[in-house]
C-alpha cells in the first residue's frame, strides 16, 4: 500500500504528542535532564510536523493570476523552518540543560518511570520511523538513501524520516544516561547524555537546511524529466533541434521549463508559435509535472554560448 507524505507526518505527529507528554512526566518525576530534553525534542517534533501539514496544505494550492508558477515553494520554506527549529529549540535547549546539569547535579529519583517512557517511546517512535523508511524506499528507486536525499525535490518524507533518526537515537541516549547516571551515582551523566542529544539534533537539522536551502534557491528538476521533455519536442514537426533546457523546480510536482531549440529557417512566425503550441500540448498530454513551458528559438551556438557563460568560464 502507498503512503502519502501526508500520512507519514501524521503518524509521526501522533507519535510524538503522546511521547512528548509522557516523557516530560517522567522527568518532573525523576528529576532527569536527558529525559527533559528528550521531552523538549519530541514537542518539537510534534510542532515540526504541525508545520509541515501546513507547509503541504499551503504548497497544494492552485496557480493563480498573482502567483502563476503555484505554490509549491511554500512547502521549501516551511520545511526550512523546521531544520531551523531542530536547531534553535530541541539542540539549543538540550544542550543548556546537559551543561546546567553538569554544573549543577542533582541525584536522579527512581528511574524506573524513565525506562518505561523510554521503552514505550522507542515502540511507537520505531513505527513511525518504520512508516517513513517504507515511504521512502518506494520513492527512491535503485539510488541510495544518500542519493535519494540529496536529489529529493519533496523533503517532507525524508524530514520525518531525519526526526524519527534523531528520536530513536536520542532515545538511546538517554536511557545509556539514565542507566549509568543512576548505576554509578553521578548525576554528571545524565547531562552529558543531554549534549549527546543536542548534538544529534544539531547534525540532523544541518542535514534539513542545506537540503531545504537548495531547494528554495533553485535545483534543477530530474533528469528523467529533461529527457522526455527533449523526446517530445524534438519530435515536433519543424523542430530540427532541440539545443538544451534550462529547468527550476517549484515544488515537488512543479517545474519551470525553458526550452532552447533551432527551428527550421523557412518557417514563418506564425508557423513557429504553432509548434511551439504544439509541444505545450503533448508535455501537457504525458502528464509531466510542469507548471510553465517556455520555448525560446535558438541556434545551436547560442546555446552553447549562453552555456559558457552561466559556467562563468568564456570558454567553448
Amino acid at each position: 500500500m502507498a503512503h502519502s507524505p501526508r500520512l507519514v507526518v501524521y503518524a509521526a505527529l501522533a507519535a510524538n504528542v503522546g511521547i512528548a507528554v509522557a516523557k516530560f512526566i517522567a522527568a518532573a518525576i525523576s528529576g532527569s535532564s536527558a529525559m527533559l530534553s528528550e521531552g523538549v525534542h519530541s514537542l518539537v517534533d510534534s510542532i515540526n510536523e504541525v508545520l509541515l501539514l501546513h507547509g503541504l496544505r499551503r504548497s497544494q494550492r492552485p496557480p493563480d493570476r498573482d502567483n502563476p508558477l503555484g505554490f509549491g515553494r511554500e512547502l521549501y520554506f516551511w520545511s526550512f523552518i523546521v531544520a531551523l527549529l531542530v536547531l534553535a529549540l530541541g539542540a539549543g535547549f538540550s544542550l543548556y540543560e546537559g551543561v546546567n546539569h553538569i554544573l549543577s547535579p542533582e541525584p536522579l529519583r527512581d528511574p524506573t518511570l524513565n525506562y518505561i517512557v523510554l521503552a514505550v517511546g522507542a515502540v511507537f517512535e520505531g513505527a513511525s520511523w518504520w512508516l517513513s523508511l517504507k515511504s521512502v524506499q518506494r520513492r527512491k528507486g535503485k539510488l541510495s538513501y544518500f542519493e535519494a536525499f540529496r536529489t529529493t525535490k519533496d523533503p517532507t518524507t525524508f524530514s520525518v524520516l531525519f526526526e524519527d533518526s534523531a528520536a530513536l537515537l536520542g532515545l538511546a541516549i538517554a536511557a545509556l544516561g539514565v542507566y549509568l547516571s543512576h548505576a554509578l551515582g553521578d548525576p554528571r551523566i545524565d547531562g552529558w547524555a543531554s549534549i549527546g542529544i543536542a548534538v544529534v539534533l544539531a547534525l540532523a537539522s544541518i542535514m534539513l537546511a542545506r537540503e531545504s536551502k537548495a531547494l528554495l534557491i533553485g535545483e534543477p528538476a530530474q533528469p528523467k524529466l529533461l529527457a522526455q521533455v527533449c523526446s517530445i519536442a524534438g519530435k515536433v514537426k519543424g523542430v530540427e533541434a532541440v539545443n538544451g533546457m534550462l529547468t527550476v523546480q517549484m515544488g515537488p510536482d512543479q517545474v519551470l521549463v525553458a526550452v532552447s531549440a533551432a527551428f527550421d529557417d523557412r518557417l514563418t512566425t506564425v508557423e513557429i508559435e504553432e509548434c511551439v503550441r504544439t509541444i505545450e500540448a503533448r508535455t501537457k498530454e504525458a502528464r509531466l509535472p510542469i507548471v510553465a513551458l517556455f520555448v525560446k528559438p535558438q541556434t545551436p551556438e547560442r546555446w552553447r554560448e549562453r552555456l559558457r557563460e552561466l559556467d562563468g568560464t568564456g570558454e567553448p
